[in-house]
């Protein structure tokens, strides 16, 4: 971390500050941080060094929306998504780096095509949240997905959108999701090494950036059309998912 310039600081800082935003009420602007932090530090690092980060951003929107979660619909998905987890775990043991980076690219463009997707044909989707099935398909993606690069966002998107949920619930089901799902992953993430007592160091400096993300994410939530914020961080995330193909 010592080796980075001023300039990827500046772009670390600004990642914290997405993922800030993203944990507090503008869902869906994290996979944003991903290709960014993927673009400053090794791929396979990034996996882990952003965990952390996005840990606090869970804590904070738990500790704003606490009061609102769907209960019954996360229990349904967290077996399934452990096993996605224990099996991204697996495959990242025998991944290097240049290989995790077009992966972690090619996630992202996929989740975003399954966002386009879910704009496209809004009725049919809202039917997939009361299969069963649907429950094992999305617990294992978003656990597999998450463990290999953080990218289990759109994928929960997809499945609370479909569920109609106040923004409030969405908001709080969410949250707790990835602050139980997140919490989960770290004995994992240290195992391969990919969480270390310098890294951690780094991320504590990067809190204060997390923390202004998440005030700027309450605030400006209630303004920003959401359909234009949407579209506005698809393409942004694309560009960055394209560059790590590239």
């Amino acid at each position: 971390m010592s080796e980075l310039s001023v300039f990827q600081w500046m772009i670390m800082a600004f990642a914290a500050v997405i993922i800030g935003l993203a944990k507090s009420g503008l869902p869906g602007f994290g996979i944003l941080a991903v290709p960014i932090v993927a673009a400053v530090i090794p791929a396979k690092i990034s996996t882990g060094f952003i965990l952390p980060m996005l840990i606090a951003g869970d804590v904070i929107g738990v500790l704003y929306y606490r009061r609102h979660a769907d209960w019954p619909r996360l229990i349904r998905l967290f077996p399934w998504t452990i096993l996605g987890i224990i099996a991204g775990w697996l495959s990242m043991d025998h991944l290097n780096d240049a290989q995790i980076r077009p992966l972690i690219g090619g996630i992202v463009l996929f989740m975003l095509a399954l966002n386009l997707w879910r704009q496209r044909f809004a009725n049919p989707v809202s039917r997939i949240p009361h299969h069963h099935g649907a429950a094992i398909l999305i617990g294992l993606l978003a656990g597999f997905t998450t463990m290999m690069a953080n990218a289990a966002g759109p994928i929960m998107g997809i499945y609370l959108l479909a569920m109609e949920l106040p923004t409030t619930a969405f908001i709080g089901t969410s949250a707790w999701f990835f602050l139980l799902v997140n919490t989960f992953k770290v004995p994992f993430s240290a195992q391969l090494g990919l969480i270390t007592l310098p890294s951690l160091t780094f991320n504590a400096m990067l809190l204060p950036f997390i923390a202004i993300g998440a005030c700027a994410g309450i605030r400006f939530a209630r303004h920003i059309p959401r359909k234009i914020f949407e579209q506005l961080v698809q393409i942004f995330a694309a560009l960055g998912a394209i560059k790590l193909l590239f």
